[in-house]
């Protein structure tokens, strides 16, 4: 069969092209083929017309049908056998067969070859009709199922979250085991590593995922506006509110609420969030009625809470309403068998974005990025790849698109420098940041050898780690 002749099924993103249906029409005799095409056409339907097996293969090649009534005898070909073939390459295609010879035998091989029905000439115009409708109406419906199908996989899969390594596959798999329930989830990691992506996840892959996912800072805020936006107000509750608002809770009713920074809330703040996850209730600022809501929560820190409570910052009582299930991700120099896969996602992203042929990136340029920190984490591998992509006159990413202190040309500085809010104290904060995580990595993150190698006391490193909030791996000395 040539290659013109090959059936297309319907892609996902196809519109239906007929409000009835679209209908083909297989059959050597011109008057069945035009007396069938005018009793469709009055009925709404699409209808298209081929005299033979060949010129049928080829119509269905062009366009997709909703259904094919098909003469079981051809001039060129049997009309069982091209159903076999139809629905070989289309197993979704409805096939009606239609001929004056309608024993039971033949209705029987058409059957079971995948035919819908079988109707005999001269045919009841109402039965054929019914027939029809039912025929299309059960392949929408199909077509339907398998496009959601499809849809679902894409939207409820971790395929924007790119990821190969144990750490990550540990954590694909306690999304799946946690997004069904209604339990609270604490996620933990630095910044850049993807907590609003698994926060997603877990959502898109809920019970939830139907209603809204509510993501909001509550460090981006300060505490007025915080709770105004958490839980709404009433008219004349502040001196700017000339009317009432809803609150971020009740936009995420049956839904989720994501609270990233929550460990930045205030102690306030904090008690009204409690109250909410003990009673799932609370009331708009000034308002004197309760509101229930059904909402669960997924927060997100990159901050220990435990040493926020322990300095008296974070209620202990809301910790551990939030720690139910806690989900730590690790930063991007802890799975580095993911910096490959996640360059190859990048590039094709921002290659695509920017219409242009799809980058790669040679090995030259590819070493540097697997041996550099990542202070940023993914986040950051992700802007350097858009840059390089942006940058790029070629299909190939080389070493010489990529910033200087991951390509090793020059001092080791963060990438905070083309940030418009970074501080030259953020910029050196973050350049001491990723020197010691550098060292300790070389130390295989023996402290007490760090400092030697530092020449500081050990108390030193320690005031130093803490302070800028450096994760330790606990490995010793392999």
């Amino acid at each position: 069969m040539s290659e013109a002749a090959v059936i297309t099924p319907r892609s996902p993103g196809d519109a239906l092209p007929s409000p009835a249906g679209t209908v083909l029409i297989i059959d050597d005799e011109a008057a069945i083929r035009e007396s069938l095409q005018t009793l469709l056409e009055v009925e709404g339907y699409d209808v298209e017309l081929a005299a033979s097996g060949e010129q049928g293969l080829a119509r269905l090649g062009e366009r997709p049908f909703d259904l094919v009534l098909l003469d079981l005898a051809l001039p060129d070909r049997n009309g069982l056998e091209l159903l076999a073939e139809l629905r070989r390459q289309d197993t979704q295609l409805s096939v009606i067969m239609i001929t004056a010879y309608g024993t039971v035998e033949n209705a029987v091989k058409a059957m079971q070859a995948g035919a819908a029905n079988f109707i005999q000439k001269p045919w009841d115009n109402e039965k054929l009709l019914a027939d029809v409708r039912a025929a299309v109406a059960r392949h929408r419906a199909e077509e339907e199922n398998i496009q959601l199908k499809r849809a679902l996989k894409k939207r409820y899969s971790f395929e924007s979250i790119v990821g190969k390594s144990e750490p990550m596959l540990k954590i694909f798999d306690l999304v799946a085991q946690v997004a069904p329930s209604r339990s609270t989830v604490l996620l933990q990691g630095e910044s850049g590593t993807g907590k609003e992506l698994i926060a997603k996840a877990i959502h898109l892959n809920s019970p939830r995922r139907d209603r809204s996912f509510v993501p909001v800072n509550t460090g981006s805020m300060p505490p007025d506006l915080l709770e105004s936006t958490l839980f709404g107000h009433v008219k004349g509750a502040f001196t700017s509110a000339i009317a009432s608002k809803k609150g971020l809770f009740e936009v995420a009713d049956h839904g989720t609420l994501f609270l990233d920074e929550i460990g930045t809330m205030g102690l306030d703040t904090q008690s009204k969030i409690l109250r909410v996850l003990q009673d799932r209730k609370f009331m708009h600022l000034g308002g004197v009625h309760e509101i229930q809501v059904d909402v669960r929560i997924i927060a997100a820190t990159n901050v220990d809470l435990k040493q926020l409570v322990r300095d008296g910052k974070f209620r202990e009582d809301l910790f551990y309403r939030l720690n139910v299930i806690t989900i730590d991700l690790p930063p991007l120099r802890q799975r580095k068998e993911d910096i490959p896969p996640l360059v190859d996602f990048f590039l094709k992203k921002y290659s695509e974005e920017n219409e242009r042929p799809l980058r790669n990136i040679t090995p030259e340029a590819l070493r540097p990025l697997m041996t550099y920190a990542w202070p940023g984490n993914v986040r950051e591998l992700e802007n350097v790849i858009e840059r390089a992509v942006v940058l790029s006159s070629g299909t190939q990413i080389g070493a010489e698109l990529l910033p200087d202190q991951i390509a090793g040309r020059g001092a080791a500085l963060p990438m905070l420098g083309h940030r418009g809010d970074a501080s030259l104290f953020d910029i050196m904060e973050e350049c001491e940041r990723q020197i010691i995580v550098d060292m300790l990595e070389k130390c295989n993150w023996n402290q007490t050898e760090t400092a030697e190698r530092f020449r500081v006391p050990l108390s030193t490193l320690n005031q130093k780690i803490k302070r800028l909030n450096i994760e330790i791996k606990k490995k010793g000395r392999e």
